[in-house]
């Protein structure tokens, strides 16, 4: 067959199972999440109603195994749920992000046989995950945390604060870093599974945010909280490493959210380029608006080329930290660049909250700050290319 005859797939050509699954829970983004993005933005919550349906959809336990309650899905199945759902509302998206890239896989990767056969199942039915990482003094340093873990007869008693975490609201299990021995550094980490109502846990303020407003961020208080052995997750010493591998596939899920936060936002854009009239015709008609959309397009498609090709080198068992953290640093540059511009498409009317442009310019903001800082994506690409041959 020659070259002109045959028929080569894009790169971002989804399978038809693929396909159907992206298709369904963008419907459900629109049906069910559209209706209720500005009054979630507002009142700073996520309907309880809501997130019951996530639950009930199977979005929340998609790469759960289908014997322990979920879906039996792909890492790339979670990415485009995390895309479509991102489309309408990216604070929605967070919630299935944490709980699905975060919370579920390291808990199917470094979880015993008897603690996925206890939390998997519930996770995948009602009840959502929170990774609890970050405090006031470690952010990008997020091995200065001061957390401290203490082996007693009864199991590890945690004392200290967290800070900025995503879903500590809606959460009933906390995959809380603590450490052992401060002295060992980054050897002394180490995880722990805490469930929602243990006592000397509790969930503090809730931050007021720039964006994704309705995605509750709170901190986490551990005041003498009695952690039975069996709620360890790994190894004593081993939280750094789960810590560093969690958030390398996290990444792809934050680089997804801010894809469909940019194709969100181009929709808007280019619907209302099409109905805005000036000097007697649409906006759109004006080619410098035309270059300005082509321009947004093409840089879309290039974020989702980016982030699909790291999240099929995940499945696929192939090294994807690189292309993890270019994935997420070029979407998260993108998402703000494609959100700015529509709200100078929108003119006057993208300033005021009447219209969507102005809240995706406001989600789009964080996508440079959490699961690691643009400045920690580029240390982490320099380091890999500068050590290859």
């Amino acid at each position: 067959m020659s070259q002109s005859a045959r028929t080569i797939a894009p790169l971002t050509q989804l399978t038809e199972e693929e396909s159907l699954f992206y298709s369904t829970v963008q419907q459900f983004a629109q049906d069910a999440i559209a209706p209720l993005v500005r009054q979630m933005d507002d009142e700073q919550q996520l309907a309880p109603a809501l997130v019951r349906q996530l639950f009930e959809l199977g979005l929340m336990g998609i790469e759960i195994p289908e014997e322990l309650g979920g879906a039996g899905g792909t890492f790339f199945d979670a990415v485009l749920a995390i895309q479509a759902v991102s489309t309408v509302d990216p604070a929605v998206a967070v919630l299935v992000d944490v709980h699905n890239t975060l919370t579920i896989n390291a808990l199917r990767r470094w979880g015993t046989g008897e603690q996925q056969r206890r939390w998997l199942p519930r996770l995948a039915a009602d009840t959502a995950g929170a990774y609890a990482l970050s405090e006031a003094g470690s952010g990008s340093d997020a091995f200065a945390l001061q957390a401290r873990a203490e082996a007693t007869a009864e199991g590890y008693r945690l004392n200290g604060r967290k800070l900025w975490i995503s879903n500590a609201r809606e959460a009933g299990l906390f995959l809380v870093f603590a450490t052992l021995d401060p002295a060992a550094g980054y050897r002394g980490i180490t995880a722990f599974l805490v469930e929602k109502g243990t006592a000397g846990f509790s969930v503090g303020r809730k931050e007021d945010k720039l964006g994704i407003r309705a995605s509750s961020t709170c901190e986490l208080i551990l005041e003498d909280c009695l952690v039975p052995q069996e709620n360890l997750l790994g190894e004593p010493g081993k939280g750094y490493k789960i810590a560093i591998e969690t958030l390398n596939e996290g990444r792809i899920g934050i680089g997804a959210q801010m894809l469909g936060l940019a194709e969100g936002v181009w929709g808007h854009a280019a619907r209302y380029a099409r109905e805005r009239r000036q000097f007697g015709k649409a906006i759109a008609e004006f080619q410098a608006v035309q270059f300005t959309l082509a321009e947004m397009a093409t840089e879309i498609e290039a974020t989702k080329l980016m982030v699909y090709n790291a999240a099929r080198l995940k499945d696929a068992g192939q090294p994807f930290v690189r292309e993890a953290a270019m994935a997420k640093l070029f979407a998260s540059q993108v998402a703000e660049r494609v959100a700015s511009q529509c709200v100078e498409i929108f003119g006057g009317n993208g300033f005021v909250r009447d219209y969507p442009a102005e809240k995706y310019y406001r989600d789009a903001k964080v996508g440079k700050i959490y699961e690691g800082t643009s400045n920690m994506q580029l240390a982490t690409i320099g380091k890999l290319v500068l050590s290859r041959p």
